[in-house]
């Protein structure tokens, strides 16, 4: 998505309004403006359309028969994540401010008041719509960065340079290990010898592998698919867990498809795979991940403490606030990081950290 509007007609637009004379007039602007619309009369009809079809933005009434404008945000923020960053706009015939402020509360993005001024309505959803593009393209930059900053190590001119920059890594918080094209471990730094010193049946000697029955199968398969992306010279990035024994948090690992050097086959680093240890502190302050992906300090604080591995239950306590306000922060983190699940919300903390690491 870019900033013209001369894309709209790859844009999906779900209108949910009950009365069907402003429901076809609204329809009518939509199409007229290149959007593509889907309708629907009721709440129910609303949360039935999206399990059809996943729209580009939502603009949906207040005061429907039946199941609210209300409850259709709020269903839609508990249990459709991969929809966080879908603008959701009210329509509504009332404008006073408690009926604002609920809405806000539940997660809406922003409220036009009937009757409809059309020419306001499509300059809201133009820059709603831009707004989740800048923020798509922003994410995807980071993720490009840390990409290039990796592939960076293996475009040395000599096997000396090469293991000049390796070095470095030991500086690096997080555990890293670069893998070759046959999934060879290359190098392994500092901390993920700590790491693999410290968990039982975590090995780095060869192939970085597990000898945990119930991670085995995944950690291979992860490790099979970067390969396979690398070979493909496509971007693949995965977030796993490892189990630990006794009470000791699982250990995060994030899995990253680097692009291959088709002059050295064999001799370079086509994934690396980054190891955090949630029992001690994260290695990037609150401050730098809010300037990293424009975090509140209670969204960074949030963030942080998942990559440390603890549940929202866990978080919620730890803050002294309600698992609705922590639930209500996260969507907030999906919603600006551009992720979907608390792994990919994870993965993209721990690329952050290490992409200001190197930097």
């Amino acid at each position: 998505m870019n900033d013209s509007l001369a894309d709209t007609a790859s844009l999906l637009i779900l209108l949910a309004e009950d009365h069907a004379e402003l429901r076809g007039d609204i329809r009518d602007e939509l199409r007229e403006a290149g959007y593509a619309v889907i309708e629907a009369s009721d709440g129910e009809e609303t949360l039935a359309q999206i399990q059809a079809a996943v729209p580009d933005l939502i603009l949906c009434d207040i005061s429907m028969p039946g199941c609210s404008g209300y409850e259709v945000l709020r269903v839609i923020r508990d249990t459709r994540p991969d929809l966080a960053d879908t603008p959701f706009v009210f329509l509504s015939a009332l404008s006073d401010t408690r009926e604002v402020i609920e809405g806000k509360r539940l997660g809406a993005d922003d409220y036009l008041i009937k009757p409809i001024d059309f020419d306001l309505m499509l300059a809201t959803l133009d820059a709603r719509l831009r707004q989740v593009g800048r923020m798509r393209h922003k994410v995807a930059r980071e993720i490009d960065e840390l990409r290039q900053a990796m592939s960076g190590l293996h475009q040395q001119a000599s096997q000396q340079a090469f293991q000049a920059a390796t070095r470095a890594l030991d500086l690096v918080a997080p555990g890293m290990v670069l893998l070759d094209e046959n999934g060879s471990v290359l190098f392994a730094n500092r901390a993920a010898q700590q790491l693999a010193d410290t968990t039982p049946g975590l090995s780095l000697e060869t192939r970085f592998a597990t000898s945990s029955p119930g991670d085995r199968q995944s950690l291979r398969h992860t490790l099979r698919m970067s390969l396979a992306a690398s070979r493909d010279g496509e971007e693949r990035v995965d977030c796993l867990r490892l189990s630990r024994p006794g009470k000791r948090r699982d250990l995060l690992v994030l899995v990253c498809s680097l692009s291959r050097d088709t002059a050295q086959p064999g001799k370079e680093p086509v994934t690396v795979v980054m190891l955090s240890d949630p029992e001690k502190r994260a290695h990037v302050s609150r401050q730098v991940l809010a300037r990293l992906f424009g975090l509140t300090p209670t969204e960074a604080r949030i963030a942080l403490a998942l990559t440390e591995g603890q549940r929202s239950d866990e978080i919620a306590e730890r803050m002294a606030v309600s698992p609705t306000t922590v639930a209500f922060h996260l969507r907030n983190l999906f919603q600006k990081t551009d992720t979907h699940r608390q792994a990919d919300l994870i993965a993209l903390v721990l690329s952050g950290s290490m992409a200001v690491s190197l930097e």
